[in-house]
Order: C-alpha cells, then sequence, then structure tokens
C-alpha cells in the first residue's frame, strides 16, 4: 500500500465527514463569544475525494470502522495545526467539560482505591452521602447487591458505578471500624460541587493565601466568597496562588482581575488572522484595589491563569513570585457536533496589556512544543537572564519597567526549584506513592484517636509529632516495592519526608485545609511571599 494512502486517506475521510454535516455552532462562554461559519463547498469539487473514499470503503484489505477512523483523523488533523486546537470524541466530551462546568452528578465522596477496595477520604459536606451518613474511612464493598471489592477496580470504573444522574438511587454496602455487620445505604444522587478554590486561610494576622486550581463557571462567585471572608479576618494583602492552576473561562479570570485593577485598566485582548483585536478593561469599584497582592506561578500556570499574571505584572499592581508559567496564550472556539463530539479550534492569541503574547512558540511543531514543555516542568529553572533577549522581546509596564516576551509570564522574584534536601531517595518515595499510602494508613489505623485530640487543623498543625516508628512504615514500604534504604539520603530528607507525611496526615484528616497548613510552612515560594514588601519591586 502506498504510503501517501495510507497517511492522507484518513485526513480526506474526515474532510468529507466534516464538510457533509449541517449544523449551527454554539460557542461556549470561555471563548470569544461568536458562532463559527460552515465552510461553503458548493465549489471545492470532492467528487475525487468520494470517489477515493469509496475505493477504501469497497476495495481495503481489511474492514474500516467509519466512525473510528474519522474520530483518529480529525484528532491528528486538528493536532497538527497548533497545540491547542484538538477533536473531542462524544464519549469524552462530558470528562473534558466536566471540570470547567463547576458540577456534575454523583454521590459526593471524595475516595482512593486501597487494597483493591473504594476507601472513603471523605464525604462532601452536605452532599447526598453526608446526608446518610457516610464516614471517612468508610469502605464500599458492594453497589447495588454486587461486591466491587477485589474485582481491580480502578478510578474510571468506581466512577461509572457511583456516578448517575440527579435523582437516581445507588445502594451501597459498607465496611465500617468497629462495626461487625456490613452497613447499608440507599444514597440518592445530587449535583455535586466541583470548587475552583482548593483553600483559603490568614496565613498571619493581615496576610490571607488563597489557593485557585482552575477557572470554571463558579470560579468568581467563589473567589469573591472566600477573599471576602479573609478580608473580614483583617486580610490586608494577598498571596495569590496560580500554581499548576492550566486556566478555563476567559471572563472568569478578567472578573477577577478587575477586582484589583482600576476603572479602565486593560487586562487582555485577543487577535486572530479573521477576528479583529477584542479588547478587555477593567471596570470601576474593585473589592480589593487597595489589597497589596502577590501572585505565586510555576510552570504548571497556563492560559486565564496566565491572563491575570499577566494583567497585573503590566499594570504595576502587584508582584510575581515563582518561576515562568506554562505559556498558553491561544484561544479555542468550540463547536458542538449533532453526534455529541466537538471541536476546539485555535481562533485568536492572547496578549498582556503591554503587547506580549502569552503562547509558548511550536514553530518546530505541537509534538516538539509539548516535549519541550515537560522537559521544563522536569528541570530546574535557570533564573532569567535578561541579556539573551532581544530587542524585540522587550516590553514595558505602564511604569516603564521592562518585562519579557517569548512565551509564558516570567516572575518579577524568581524562586528556584527546591533541590537542597531532595535526594533521590526522597523523590522516589513521593513519585512511588509510599509517603501518601503510609499517611493514609496511619490515618485509617487511628482516626477515632487523632479526632479526637486533634479538633482542628490549626491544633493537629500546633501539635502533632510524628514518631520514628510511623516513619519506619514508610521505609518498610518503600522497601517491599524495591526502592532500596539509602542511610545517607535518608538523613539529608528527613525533614522533608516528615513534613509530607504530615501534611498528607492533615489532608486525609481536615481536607485541603489540613493539608496547606502543614504544607506551606515549608514552601519556599509562600515563604518569600509573606516577607516580600510589595512595594520594593516598584521602586
Amino acid at each position: 500500500m502506498n504510503k501517501r494512502i495510507i497517511i492522507y486517506g484518513p485526513i480526506i475521510l474526515a474532510m468529507i465527514f466534516v464538510l457533509g454535516v449541517l449544523i449551527g455552532l454554539r460557542l461556549n462562554n470561555s471563548y470569544t463569544g461568536k458562532n463559527s461559519v460552515l465552510l461553503n463547498v458548493s465549489d471545492l469539487g470532492f467528487g475525487k475525494l468520494n470517489q477515493v473514499i469509496n475505493y477504501i470503503e469497497q476495495d481495503y484489505v481489511d474492514s474500516v470502522k467509519r466512525k473510528k477512523l474519522v474520530d483518529k483523523t480529525l484528532f491528528t488533523l486538528l493536532q497538527d495545526l497548533d497545540p491547542h486546537s484538538y477533536y473531542i470524541p462524544a464519549k469524552e466530551l462530558g470528562s473534558v467539560t466536566e471540570s470547567l462546568q463547576g458540577n456534575f452528578d454523583g454521590i459526593g465522596v471524595e475516595f482512593r482505591i486501597n487494597n483493591d477496595t473504594i476507601l472513603v477520604i471523605s464525604p462532601i459536606s452536605e452532599g447526598p452521602s453526608d446526608i446518610v451518613g457516610i464516614k471517612s474511612g468508610d469502605r464500599i464493598v458492594k453497589v447495588d447487591g454486587k461486591t466491587v471489592a477485589g474485582t481491580k477496580l480502578n478510578n474510571q470504573k468506581v466512577m461509572e458505578l457511583l456516578r448517575g444522574e440527579k435523582g437516581t438511587k445507588v445502594k451501597v454496602g459498607v465496611k465500617r471500624r468497629g462495626v461487625t455487620d456490613l452497613m447499608n445505604f440507599t444514597i440518592t444522587r445530587d449535583k455535586i460541587p466541583l470548587y475552583s478554590v482548593d483553600v483559603s486561610m490568614m496565613l498571619d494576622s493581615t496576610t490571607g493565601y488563597l489557593k485557585l486550581s482552575r477557572f470554571s463557571r463558579t470560579t468568581y462567585i467563589e473567589f469573591m466568597e472566600h477573599a471576602g471572608r479573609l478580608q473580614e479576618q483583617g486580610m490586608n494583602k494577598l498571596v495569590f496562588d496560580l500554581r499548576n492552576n492550566g486556566g478555563g473561562y476567559l471572563d472568569q479570570a478578567i472578573r477577577i482581575a478587575d477586582e484589583f485593577l482600576a476603572k479602565d485598566k486593560l487586562i487582555v485582548f485577543t487577535q486572530g488572522r479573521s477576528r479583529p483585536r477584542k479588547t478587555y478593561y477593567a471596570s470601576s469599584d474593585g473589592d480589593f484595589e487597595n489589597t497589596e497582592l502577590v501572585i505565586l506561578i510555576d510552570e504548571g500556570t497556563a492560559s486565564a491563569s496566565e491572563i491575570i499574571s499577566g494583567a497585573i505584572q503590566d499594570n504595576d499592581r502587584g508582584v510575581i513570585i515563582g518561576r515562568r508559567s506554562y505559556g498558553k496564550g491561544l484561544v479555542q472556539e468550540q463547536s458542538n457536533w449533532p453526534d455529541g463530539s466537538a471541536i476546539r479550534l485555535t481562533i485568536a492569541r492572547y496578549y498582556t496589556p503591554s503587547g506580549r503574547s502569552i503562547q509558548t512558540p511550536y514553530n518546530e511543531g505541537s509534538a516538539a512544543y509539548h516535549e519541550a514543555n515537560y522537559d521544563r516542568m522536569g528541570t530546574i529553572q535557570l533564573e532569567l537572564d535578561s541579556s539573551k533577549f532581544p530587542d524585540s522581546l522587550k516590553y514595558y509596564t505602564s511604569s516603564g519597567k521592562v518585562v519579557y516576551g517569548g512565551g509564558g509570564i516570567y516572575p518579577d522574584i524568581f524562586v528556584p526549584f527546591d533541590t537542597v534536601n531532595r535526594t533521590s531517595y526522597y523523590i522516589n518515595l513521593i513519585y512511588s506513592g509510599v509517603i501518601r499510602e503510609a499517611a493514609l494508613k496511619f490515618v485509617d489505623d487511628n482516626r477515632a484517636e487523632l479526632e479526637t485530640k486533634y479538633k482542628t487543623a490549626t491544633k493537629f498543625n500546633e501539635d502533632f509529632l510524628l514518631s520514628e516508628a510511623a516513619l519506619n512504615e514508610i521505609i518498610n514500604k518503600a522497601t517491599e516495592l524495591d526502592i532500596p534504604f539509602n542511610l545517607s539520603e535518608y538523613n539529608t530528607s528527613k525533614e522533608l519526608i516528615s513534613q509530607n507525611f504530615k501534611s498528607n496526615i492533615a489532608r486525609y484528616l481536615f481536607g485541603n485545609e489540613g493539608f496547606y497548613k502543614v504544607n506551606n510552612q515549608i514552601d519556599t515560594v509562600v515563604k518569600t511571599a509573606i516577607t516580600q514588601n510589595t512595594n520594593q519591586i516598584f521602586d
């Protein structure tokens, strides 16, 4: 078979499929607010292409599954345009968009698979499981009368078992420590919120901390509620953590940026070959215009997170601390198709107020682009060397401070990845999940005692001390997984191991509040943010 036929045949088939369907395309709120226009095929002369497709279907040596071939071809076709245009098959669209919708239908539990059993980490407060009496530490061993424990479970299978339409019921059999018989519950599924704010808390008497994980439909409302509570507690400086926030809806990012910027300050603008420039400005009376602001970024900060970071930096409104952000500055427009699938096509670029394109160049193709970003995330980033930037990549903030283009947002204060005590042994413990699993077992074995002794995350953080026996459990578990013990490296990383162990125990007891109460004490970026005088950066 001619190689060109193998390569281009699926693409030709995809073009016939796409151009042969008449639909109205509706844009999601996350993108530009305009509808796509279908191509006019009246004069393109696709008779030859139809003959080729008929030839393949009639005479190809093996049977061809048309839908599967179309899906793969569309995926490849769009991926080759740029790194962020892509095709979403119907069966995947729900899971892809779910995190941006702000909710899903289910029973409302955070779970982990432990020893091939569904272990409830915590029921969502006032959710369906919480209402019927499901508790942290419960093991779901039966679903609708069928035993599910020990059946080679994975996360996807668990979600298929427990999720369902709002109002439907599911019966679960639960094994609980201290209770001999299996406990049976009937849970009525409901809308379960997916929160954008992981945690908000006061770091000291005047400094608030807010960790945002995504920009969904509900993000602005969540942000205002959490930031407002911090303000009531005496916050006049906010550490806004956007690390590993991959973005989401543009309108939510603009509304949050607006809360920090004075009226008529430019937030972001978009422009594409067939799309005219569109600008977004701050309105009046932002609730946090007088709040000191520090934004934390890293190589996982992308898209909407970069829009906020760039707007704050270019308007000299706050300090950006951390490492260079991802560099995702392409605008996608979503087109939904009758079969339930969707296409997200890049139609413009995002630019910061100074005119910087957020997008990292992808001249060598999408594969090389993703590989380069992956390599950057796995290596130590060096501090910005301004001498390497040509004049064409130098831009200026509203006060005349130089900032740099070329993709992503460069921080005002660079904090390198902490490598001092991160030995190979410690890294193996982290990536193997040994510390996380040891923490889960520790809580599972001692939950009643821990919950009695430590009523709050603050109390736990202040008073809990790890024993050598507990740490030895980590060593033993690692050895079982063929991670050889290294005494020298263990001693070097012992404090990190202990803190990571403690923070995970706190998560299983108190959720994200517990985790960040402990973790922020050893987070060098957070510690830098607390001590930073935001006025110094503009002197």
